[in-house]
């Protein structure tokens, strides 16, 4: 190697990189291009394996200058500054599309794992995006899609779209769905479509519309197991009362212990929840009645805590009487109490198992007014956890297709535990998408800290128009992130004076108020944030065509449709002989190629042996024919 000839390689290449560094282009592609030549003169006089090696050498040091923390946050920072700070196609395509949903299928649906190189192709081409993922916006021509065992978590105002959002991933799951709504809308709308899928079931304890429930859930249903009771208290108290801290959460956990004490006693001994009522009302007279019940009990701990609720002073017992009293509310409305009628008084029971193998919708409806709010969160617990019971018996401790959870305005009727839920159910194989007014709602209904922790562990988030509150445009605002946006200074007589740049928000508070009609932003956890459009519901194909059949549009789709299949029909008839034509001509093609190389390699034909040469010296044993199996012996051969 000459010496010479490395040091003028080694200052040209320091010159390139010196130069790239402070920003001279010009002179590092000149450097660069003058150690070509020194380059090529080495690579020629140098040994092979001493190549290989500086090769292997420069690599590493190249893969560990590209890791390192330094290098890292500098090119996220020419990607922020590339892109202004927003999810580009490339990311979209790599994280968000319905590519990179097909390509979980075997993991999210156990169901779906191909048995082939070949399966998993096409697969990965024509498989159904909305079997595995749930569409959250349109971005030009892509989709952007999150997982269908990602929770969503969706915030918007009244009447910006919402709710249309939302009915489109009804129709889409692609197995049962619990879908809850304060209004008829979703009902009217998806019911129907849903029906070809599996049974529509309704529970409607406000007696919404006039429409009869037609399903009734007992909260005592399965209160006999102490576990089961404790679940059901807590989901009746949690839809009951705001969350606290201090005394607060000292009283909502007496009065948990003690309605589930109730409620297992009434289930042991075939009471109602007006029995539960009627216990609370006076304990002193019912004391006996309960404690002769919870006896019978394998949880001891509930009769000491009846005891102790019974037997301590007045003003204790009045707190807790009126902590557990919001949850037995809806007690005072008949609808209500007739969706909750045991089986034995009228009720009509259903099985959660049957529900999810039948592919049913059940749309609960309900309204705070008439604090109804309890019950539908007992119902939706429910077949939640019996779900996630029947899942741990599935293949991959899923199920397969999914339970999905729809939860339109969740906040005010069916506040369930998802801060705990959003850690779990998604493993499960049970999909939730959660909807909200605004951040603010989600803090005031579960608390800071449970709202920051349900933020945390959902995948995608989704905010429409129509937000004004400070603080949730601030929150939203400073997860969009910041981007640098280039500064021209000019003289008073327009001369170009400077160039410079200036941090500011990708999407300010003021754009994030003032989103489009159908406008939304998505921050997904593995890009940085989109800018779509929201599908309605309204607008959707299959929508259109059920509810409004006589339209010129629909009918000019149905005779096209018509039109196609007859043409393809003819198509095939006509072509037919060309096609046995072709395949004809293939297999005499395909046996000349078969002749041509059996002839050049001796390979690829049939084979057979040459009749081995004697001499002398050589003894050679022929080969004795395999003994053919006689056929057995039956009626017609013997």
């Amino acid at each position: 190697m000459n010496g010479s000839t490395l040091i003028i390689l080694a200052v040209l290449v320091a010159g390139a990189l010196v130069s790239w560094r402070r920003g001279a282009r010009g002179a590092a592609v000149g450097f660069a291009a003058a150690a070509v030549l020194p380059a090529m003169t080495l690579v020629r006089q140098s040994d092979p394996w001493l190549l290989g090696l500086v090769g292997l050498v420069a690599g590493w040091l190249m893969w560990v200058q590209w890791s390192r923390s330094e290098a890292t946050v500098t090119r996220w920072g020419a990607r922020v500054r590339r892109k202004s700070g927003v999810a580009s196609s490339v990311d979209i395509a790599r994280a968000g599309s319905a590519v990179a949903m097909r390509r979980r299928a075997p993991a999210v649906r156990p169901s779906l794992a191909p048995a082939s190189r070949r399966a998993r192709l096409g697969q990965l081409a024509w498989l159904p995006a909305i079997e595995v993922g749930v569409e959250l916006c349109r971005v030009g021509a892509l989709r952007v899609w999150a997982s269908i065992e990602d929770v969503v978590v969706v915030f918007g105002g009244p009447r910006v779209g919402k709710t249309q959002w939302l009915a489109g991933r009804v129709l889409d799951a692609p197995g049962a769905v619990l879908v809850t709504s304060t209004r008829m809308d979703l009902l009217e709308q998806t019911g129907p479509l849903r029906a070809e899928q599996g049974p529509v079931l309704v529970f409607n304890p406000v007696g919404l519309g006039g429409l009869a429930s037609t399903i009734t859930f007992d909260p005592l249903t399965g209160c006999a197991d102490p576990v089961t009771a404790n679940e059901r208290a807590s989901d009746m108290l949690a839809a009951a009362n705001r969350p606290g801290s201090g005394d607060r959460e000292f009283w909502d956990d007496q009065a948990r212990r003690n309605l589930a004490a109730l409620m297992h006693a009434a289930a042991l001994g075939g009471k109602t929840m007006l029995d539960v009522q009627r216990w609370l009302a006076n304990l002193d007279r019912e004391e006996p009645e309960i404690m002769a019940l919870l006896r019978g009990s394998p949880e001891p701990a509930f009769e000491t805590s009846v005891g102790q609720f019974i037997t301590t002073n007045d003003r204790t017992r009045t707190s807790i009487t009126a902590t557990i009293a919001p949850a037995l509310g809806w007690l005072t409305h008949g609808p209500a109490r007739a969706a909750a009628a045991p089986v034995g008084q009228g009720g009509r029971a259903f099985d959660v198992a049957a529900l999810l193998a039948s592919k049913a919708t059940v749309y609960l409806l309900g309204g705070e007014e008439a604090q109804v709010a309890p019950l539908v969160c007992a119902l939706t617990g429910h077949i939640a956890r019996e779900a996630r019971r029947l899942a741990a018996f599935r293949p991959g401790g899923r199920l397969d297709p999914p339970l999905s959870l729809r939860l339109d305005e969740a906040a005010l009727i069916c506040p369930v535990p998802l801060d705990r839920w959003t850690a779990d159910m998604g493993g499960r194989g049970v999909s939730i998408v959660a909807c909200f007014q605004s951040r603010a709602q989600l803090v005031d209904r579960y608390g800071e800290a449970k709202a920051a922790v349900i933020l945390n562990n959902s995948g995608a988030r989704i905010l429409f128009g129509g937000t004004a509150d400070r603080d949730d445009l601030t929150y939203w605002s400073t997860l969009a992130g910041d981007r640098e946006e280039p500064i021209i200074t000019t003289d008073l007589h327009g001369r170009l004076a400077s160039r410079s740049t200036r941090r500011v928000p990708v999407l300010s508070p003021a754009q994030l108020a003032n989103l489009p009609a159908r406008r939304v932003v998505v921050f997904r956890r593995d890009m940085p944030p989109v800018v779509g459009r929201a599908e309605q519901a309204w607008r959707r194909r299959d929508v259109h065509d059920y509810h409004h059949p006589g339209a010129l549009t629909v009918r000019a789709r149905a005779y096209v449709a018509g039109r196609r299949s007859a043409t393809g029909r003819w198509i095939a008839a006509r072509s037919r002989p060309v096609i046995g034509w072709v395949r004809a001509g293939l297999r005499v093609v395909g046996g000349w190629i078969t002749a041509l190389r059996v002839r050049v390699t001796g390979r690829g034909g049939p084979i057979s042996y040459r009749d081995p040469r004697v001499v002398d010296g050589d003894v050679v044993v022929p080969m004795r024919p395999a003994r053919r199996a006689l056929p057995p012996e039956d009626g017609w051969n013997r």
